[in-house]
């Protein structure tokens, strides 16, 4: 039986083991740039035939109470391709209302900026970005799943870069720096907004997705839940030191695998998942190790989607900031949901 000893003992040798693998398995792997683009572009290409179509679709889902006075010149469907087209063409409010007669998919759309803005806070535009992503990860097919899972932020503001922030709010915790910025109070300055995505490793789709202005860990939860919407059961799933807990490892089914680096100060105690993870990693960490690294695909994915639009957040309330968010998370199902070609 495995005592508390002996774990801390594996710790203190697991990062000279984390260390010799990377150096056994690490590979320079050259980027074929000419089919990476091609592929994108067929991927886009196939996106933007079927996007109206999945609006449609998730659109049927929401039934609607008519209301009195007077009706709005845009309908609810045509505010989701609006704002969908606005984050792939990275435009400020203004200049997307200007321009829309230049898409041909708007010519019977006349409207002013602040429409464009009102209609990330629309209920009736945030249900049916929802019902996209439900849909898309269904269309799919997918219903058990080897995830990986990683967070991220959006910037509010044009100097502010997450990853940097976070860097150094974990050097503030190790060296308590005065000089570093507080992460507590950057946060209620609305730096930035956090997003975490649950991939699929074998389709490289979006399975959950979760935005918070609170914290990486509400956004993780919110993950979970439209995780459940869409019927996913997770296999295996593969997450950063920051979820290594044995409170990550109650929030799956008992019979997941989950794959993480224990903390320090980690222990034994925990749900039967937990313990059977550090079981795992004791007696194969080689094996144990190929497997969580697989998470670099979520690294790259997050990298994917800010290239392809953008990583700043224009938006400055709550629940527009949640809606802009989450559109990033569509478009990510809409350029994979031909295939990972």
């Amino acid at each position: 039986m495995l005592t508390n000893r002996q774990f801390d003992e594996f710790k203190q040798e697991l990062d000279t083991i984390i260390d010799v693998y990377k150096k056994e398995h690490s590979k320079q792997r050259s980027t074929d740039w000419k089919t990476y683009e091609r592929q994108w572009a067929d991927r886009l290409r196939t996106a933007i035939k079927k996007i109206k179509t999945v609006i449609d679709e998730a659109a049927k889902t929401v039934h609607i109470t008519p209301l009195f006075g007077r009706p709005p010149n845009t309908s609810a469907k045509q505010k989701v391709l609006i704002l969908l087209a606005k984050d792939l063409a990275q435009f400020s409010n203004r200049k997307m209302a200007n321009l829309l007669p230049l898409f041909s998919l708007f010519d019977d759309v006349d409207i002013s900026y602040k429409t464009i803005e009102r209609a990330y806070s629309d209920p009736l535009v945030r249900m049916i970005i929802h019902n996209m992503f439900v849909m898309l990860v269904k269309k799919k097919g997918i219903k058990q799943a080897d995830l990986t899972g990683d967070g991220t932020g959006y910037s509010l503001t044009i100097t502010m870069h997450y990853r940097n922030v976070r860097d150094k709010g974990e050097a503030a915790k190790t060296n308590k720096d005065k000089n570093v910025p507080n992460p507590k109070t950057m946060r209620k300055k609305r730096k930035f907004t956090y997003a975490f995505a649950l991939m699929d490793l074998e389709s490289q789709m979006y399975v959950g997705y979760g935005a918070s202005l609170r914290s990486e860990k509400a956004a993780f939860e919110a993950a979970l839940e439209i995780m459940r919407e869409c019927g996913v059961h997770a296999k295996s799933v593969r997450l950063d030191q920051y979820y290594a807990g044995q409170s990550t490892a109650a929030a799956f089914d008992k019979d997941t695998r989950v794959y993480v680096i224990p903390k320090s100060n980690a222990t034994i105690k925990g749900c039967s998942a937990w313990k059977d993870m550090i079981k795992e990693l004791i007696s194969y960490p080689f094996l144990f190790l190929r497997e969580y690294f697989r998470r670099e695909l979520s690294e790259s994915g997050f990298s994917a989607d800010k290239r392809f639009s953008g990583w700043k957040i224009w938006q400055r309330r709550g629940d527009r900031i949640e809606t802009a968010t989450i559109c990033k998370g569509v478009w990510h199902n809409l350029l994979w949901l031909g295939g990972n070609t």
